[in-house]
């Protein structure tokens, strides 16, 4: 496997799919997958064919690959719901079971293993900006295997919510915006000053 070359731990078959899908190894990608596979345990979830499962994230990080990848959520499909508050929450839904849970971090990341003063070189190479290109690839390594040792109750705090189920993805018809002539969702579509549909650009 390309992607995972000159990576010196064994990695689950699972978070091996989501880095050939993501392009590299990196914590972020980890965290993603570490709530993917407790939302899969907890709610009894196969991957998504359509849009079974439902995926809201309060960030746009790279966590989000390992969501679509694990769980079959996407923004095309329209059960992959992002709200960019640049927190580390996700809340998972079963649409059959109704069920939901919301997984958020709980708190500054410490590293734990047995490489810590390599990790805290790394790190303090990185914070100076100083860090080679080598050495932020094995400071991302060193954490994202240490998360992987971590208990996940360590890691993250797992609410079972009451979270309404988000529609199904609307579908809508394409119209010619009034000015620009480009093909746009009718429901997208403002109404002008002289009654006509516009496109959101071309009526801001």
């Amino acid at each position: 496997m390309k992607d995972c070359e000159n990576i010196d731990f064994n990695m689950p078959d699972d978070l091996k799919k989501c880095v050939e899908f993501h392009g590299h190894l990196c914590p972020g990608l980890v965290y993603g997958y570490l709530v993917a596979e407790a939302a899969k345990n907890l709610l009894e979830l196969k991957r998504s064919r359509d849009e079974e499962v439902v995926a809201v994230s309060e960030n746009d990080s790279c966590a989000v690959d390992a969501l679509q990848v694990l769980l079959g959520t996407s923004v095309g499909k329209g059960n992959l719901i992002l709200k960019d508050y640049g927190k580390n929450a996700y809340t998972v839904l079963n649409r059959k079971s109704k069920a939901a849970y919301r997984f958020s971090r709980k708190k500054t990341y410490r590293y734990d293993g047995e490489s810590q003063d390599e990790f805290v070189r790394l790190d303090a190479a990185i914070s100076l900006g100083t860090a080679t290109e080598a050495e932020k690839r094995r400071h991302k390594m060193l954490k994202s295997q240490d998360l992987l040792r971590k208990p996940f109750d360590d890691v993250y705090f797992t609410e079972k919510t009451d979270c309404a189920m988000p529609p199904y993805a609307p579908l809508a018809r394409s119209e010619a915006c009034a000015k620009c002539g480009e093909m746009t969702m009718s429901t997208k579509m403002v109404q002008a000053e002289n009654g006509k549909y516009v496109c959101i650009p071309c009526a801001s």
